[in-house]
């Protein structure tokens, strides 16, 4: 029952907020030449049986994931031991305390934060962490409705070094009301900036998979806002990107923590970094490059520090839909394949059908604080 109200809601959300539409061209495949060849350098760390959403990786090589909501599971959050799932903390908090979690990141505190969206708004978005020390969860944080209401999608984030500071992109899918959200973690405060700038609003492509528009119902390209976003590991810039946008935006940090400034304040320091593909998770490195998972063309990229995108590696066959990044230990990058496309509005039986759905890592030559 409580399914078949949500589906009310965000058919009255997309229906308002215009976030289906007959329209929207395709994004020229923008890769480079791969300078890894996928095989041998792309490897199979776990086969599910459900989609993956997001993915964590401690500095120790613990793996932590969440489910993909789209998937409707019964475990949502779960540590891969031996190539099993366990659901973490508990059993009990997969029901009693998660909604519709999606993204994680361990802190250098060695907290697991996960971000629940809670299905668009129609419960409490919220943050948890938990103590990978003693798997206890040691904070939660309930948003306010005028900062993550009905409609709003928490959908991914990042953690500042001193673990002060969490950045979280609302993708408002339905409502469309897009926006980042500053969360400061010890006065327990959040604000929402860049309210319609045109940074964090849908840009003009539809989604194409492998050269196909995905429509929903067979009709309906979705629209996005803002999804993916990353910190420099030097924690001076924020980058983030609409998914359907083929444009990586920056902002110092500095002018985010300007609590007085005005909204055109803001909007002055946003600076438009690169052109790149259709994407939706990133990371960083230590030399200041930003990662892109490109769902459309089943690659993953890199900008360079002159602001310039080049290909990593290209597998469509494997990669249906590249996620959540995480570099673990030993200078492996981890990321997620949601294969999105096979899930989004099926059956339980169409998406069992369509797996397995799979985890990758990879070494891209470079080096990275665990988790995020």
């Amino acid at each position: 029952m409580r399914r078949h109200r949500t589906l009310l809601s965000i058919t009255v959300l997309a229906l308002a907020g215009c976030a289906l539409t007959l329209r929207g061209h395709q994004l020229e495949d923008r890769s480079t030449p791969p300078l890894l060849p996928a095989s041998p350098h792309l490897e199979t760390v776990a086969e599910l049986e459900l989609p993956p959403g997001n993915i964590a990786v401690s500095g120790d090589g613990r793996i932590f994931i969440s489910l993909h909501p789209e998937g409707r599971p019964a475990t949502k959050i779960a540590e891969i031991k031996s190539g099993r799932l366990t659901p973490y903390p508990d059993a009990a908090s997969q029901k009693d305390r998660f909604d519709t979690p999606l993204a994680l990141r361990i802190d250098r505190r060695q907290r697991l934060w996960v971000l629940d969206y809670a299905r668009h708004g129609v419960g409490d978005a919220k943050l948890i962490a938990i103590d990978l020390k003693n798997d206890q969860i040691v904070d939660e944080y309930r948003f306010a409705s005028e900062i993550a209401g009905l409609g709003s999608m928490l959908n991914d984030f990042q953690v500042d070094a001193a673990g002060d500071r969490i950045y979280i992109t609302d993708t408002s899918i339905w409502r469309q009301k897009q926006a980042l959200i500053v969360y400061d973690i010890k006065p327990r405060r959040a604000r929402r900036v860049l309210v319609g700038h045109p940074s964090v609003q849908n840009g003009p492509y539809a989604v194409h998979i492998q050269g196909r528009p995905y429509k929903l119902l067979g009709i309906f390209k979705l629209k996005f806002g803002v999804d993916g976003i990353a910190l420099s590991r030097d924690g001076q810039w924020l980058y983030y990107a609409p998914l359907n946008g083929g444009q990586l935006y920056r902002i110092a940090t500095a002018v985010l923590a300007g609590e007085g400034l005005t909204g055109r304040d803001l909007a002055a320091g946003v600076v438009s970094w690169a052109a790149i593909s259709m994407t939706d998770g990133m990371t960083t490195d230590d030399q200041g490059r930003v990662y892109l998972s490109d769902m459309e063309n089943g690659a993953i990229h890199r900008v360079g520090a002159d602001g310039r995108m080049q290909t990593l590696l290209k597998d469509p066959a494997r990669l249906r839909w590249p996620d959540g990044f995480s570099f673990g230990p030993q200078g492996w990058l981890y990321f997620t394949d949601s294969a999105l496309q096979d899930v989004i509005l099926k059956s339980g039986g169409t998406i069992r059908a369509n797996g397995p759905y799979h985890i990758y890592r990879f070494k891209p030559g470079a080096h990275a604080h665990a988790g995020h």
